[in-house]
């Protein structure tokens, strides 16, 4: 598949301004190994294989291991993943597919039991900003395989 467009060409403030949140987000009290979680389950959900590509040799690359990240697909029948990161695929799947699931109360009230406000504000907006990436990298077909952990 050839890719469509090359957004970093055509406007980098956009590339700008998505590498900026993630640099924020860096920075928040999720930690990578979280964001790396959820950011592999929304492209999942999405089909984003750039982002796949990406974002699993990134946490390989900051020690997740390949047992959790072959069972992320179906985390809720694995005993691999804690409460916390748990009610985060939860997070992440519901605001992922808001158009079929419109965030249902009960996985706020799960989410909330193991996240500040901040951390939970922090966390979707981690969400929101992968799907942003996905719906990009998809509609461009950006080329996976190519992406070398640390590089970009």
């Amino acid at each position: 598949m050839k890719t469509r467009i090359e957004v970093q060409h055509v406007n980098p403030k956009i590339m700008q301004l998505l590498l900026a949140i993630e640099g924020y987000l860096h920075g928040s009290s999720l930690g990578s190994r979280l964001q790396h979680l959820v950011k592999t389950r929304a492209s999942q959900i999405n089909g984003c294989a750039y982002c796949l590509d990406m974002h699993t040799k990134d946490a390989r690359a900051e020690g997740e291991s390949e047992q959790r990240l072959y069972a992320l697909d179906a985390w809720r029948e694995t005993p691999f993943f804690d409460e916390r990161e748990r009610a985060a695929l939860a997070w992440t799947e519901a605001v992922t597919q808001v158009a079929e699931s419109h965030v249902p109360d009960d996985v706020y009230d799960l989410v909330r039991l193991h996240f500040t406000e901040q951390e939970l504000v922090d966390l979707t907006l981690a969400i929101t900003n992968i799907n942003a990436w996905n719906r990009l990298n998809i509609a461009f077909r950006t080329t996976a395989g190519n992406y070398r952990h640390g590089i970009r």
